[in-house]
């Protein structure tokens, strides 16, 4: 695909959730399906006529096993949040329909114990998690997701 090409494609819309503890630390997964170590917050596609935030709930359950009484939605972002993909992996993902995403990111509070997140799923995509300082977010996730996380931390990170 040319650069032009990658131009003219949609993002695909996508939630994404800031799990965070009650000491303040943010839920991060390694990604399963990257070679290098690739930390991120569980995120995800918004199915067609599916409310943003049913999606973000669907979606933290779907990558952590976290259900949703197990957590307090606190915040969202006013807007949506748009990354590119590398083009080189444009092709690869999602049919090669989308340029990259779009985000609605949503801050939880994780009412919950460690023993009940369960990121082995019925499709996992994440080989470990831990929970991070905020601070350390943008330093270890891929780098065409930082400058989403960048405007996360500043819209939602003082309510951490």
């Amino acid at each position: 695909m040319t650069p032009e090409q990658i131009a003219t494609l949609p993002y695909r819309p996508c939630v994404g959730v800031m799990l965070a503890n009650a000491e303040g630390e943010v839920f991060v997964g390694q990604r399963i399906d990257w070679p290098e170590p690739a930390w991120q917050m569980p995120q995800g596609g918004v199915d067609p006529g599916e409310d943003p935030r049913a999606a973000a709930l669907r979606e933290l359950e779907e990558e952590t096993g976290v259900t949703p009484d197990l957590v307090r939605i606190e915040a969202e972002t006013a807007g949506w949040i748009p990354y590119d993909l590398p083009a080189e992996i444009v092709p690869k993902r999602w049919g090669g329909r989308y340029r990259g995403q779009e985000q609605k990111w949503f801050l939880m509070r994780f009412l919950g114990g460690d023993n009940q997140v369960r990121i082995e799923t019925a499709d996992p995509e994440f080989s470990c998690w831990k929970w991070s300082d905020p601070g350390d977010l943008l330093a270890n996730i891929v780098a065409f997701k930082r400058e989403v996380y960048a405007q996360v931390l500043d819209e939602l990170g003082a309510r951490i």
